[in-house]
């Protein structure tokens, strides 16, 4: 079935959620950001218009009820809950998925997706998260993905919460999880020779970790830091191969890839720093991981509304079951 959901966009960054949810079908209408590098790339990939705003700092919502959406997405910033990160919540950007919360509580969108780290679940703002959704009469399914398991070269594991507006708990959770791929997707089955490489480095949080993978492996999760190989470097027992003169980093573009942004995705590499671009990338939510959540809830949406259109003359029957056959992707 087609569709024609109004969906916005909070936290956009350079647009890997945007892209997801539009390849899956859904009709994104406008984006928020505050971060303007990002603002200009996602403004070279999408026509609908990106907004400049603090969303933590709104005195109302009317902009955005004003929108009248019908579906929310967002991935608030994560660096406070990541193991990246300093783990500390209160450094203030873990507000902001409060804000993510309150925007929704405000907006009443029948549907939203919220995407975060791993570690959120274990978070003080997560508990108050929670709390206000529930509040708002909105039914959650929550899960944590491994991306690779999803299209995505990458073992990237992220938190996602879907949100129902009088729906049921776990509503979603067949749909989740019946698409997954059997086994992981690796570097070299979606990008192929292309790379031209057999190995890479990718910089450790810590020299405990190895930083030496080949491409017949999933990536390991892309950070927003890329770094060279330091001349410090001890070899790791864990290391996909030696260090020599052949391993690299992967450049900035080539992590995009993995981030599954496809080859005519532009980052105005020659108009932005490489920091800037590579803390985008790192930030976005991967294109592929995007595509799969939303053709999961759009094919929610669709069984729910054919169940609906056969049940209106039986009154007895117009609860949509908890668990419907959720058949592969085609």
């Amino acid at each position: 079935m087609s569709n024609n959901l109004i969906t916005i966009d909070l936290f956009a960054g350079c647009g890997g959620f945007s892209l997801g949810f539009k390849n899956a079908g859904f009709n994104i209408i406008a984006a928020f950001d505050n971060w303007e590098p990002a603002i200009k790339v996602y403004r070279k990939n999408f026509h609908h218009p990106i907004y400049n705003c603090d969303l933590g700092n709104l005195d109302n919502y009317s902009i955005l009820q004003q929108l009248n959406p019908e579906i929310i997405i967002g991935g608030a910033p994560c660096q406070d809950f990541s193991s990246a990160g300093k783990r500390n919540e209160d450094l203030g950007r873990g507000d902001l998925s409060i804000s993510f919360a309150e925007i929704i509580a405000a907006t009443k969108p029948n549907y939203f997706v919220m995407e975060n780290v791993e570690l959120y679940t274990k978070s003080k703002k997560y508990t108050q998260v929670h709390n206000i959704l529930k509040m708002s009469n909105y039914g959650l399914t929550e899960t944590v993905i491994n991306a690779s398991l999803c299209g995505v070269p990458q073992n990237r594991k992220r938190y996602f919460c879907i949100g129902e507006l009088y729906g049921e708990d776990n509503s979603l959770t067949t749909y989740l999880k019946e698409n997954f791929t059997k086994k992981p997707i690796t570097v070299r089955e979606y990008l192929g020779n292309s790379l031209g490489i057999q190995f890479y480095y990718r910089h450790p949080r810590s020299y405990k970790r190895r930083a030496i993978f080949s491409i017949d492996e999933p990536s390991p999760t892309i950070r927003g830091v890329n770094r060279p190989i330091p001349k410090t470097y001890q070899q790791h027992h864990k290391d996909a191969a030696p260090i020599t003169q052949e391993i690299r980093p992967l450049t900035t573009i080539e992590r995009s890839y993995i981030q599954t942004f496809p080859d005519d995705f532009i980052f105005d590499e020659l108009n932005h720093s490489k920091t800037d671009l590579e803390q985008m990338i790192g930030n976005a939510v991967p294109v592929k991981l995007a595509e799969y959540v939303g053709k999961c809830l759009l094919s929610y949406i669709n069984d729910k509304n054919t169940y609906k259109n056969q049940t209106t003359s039986n009154p007895d029957k117009n609860k949509f079951p908890p668990k419907q056959l959720c058949l592969p992707f085609p």
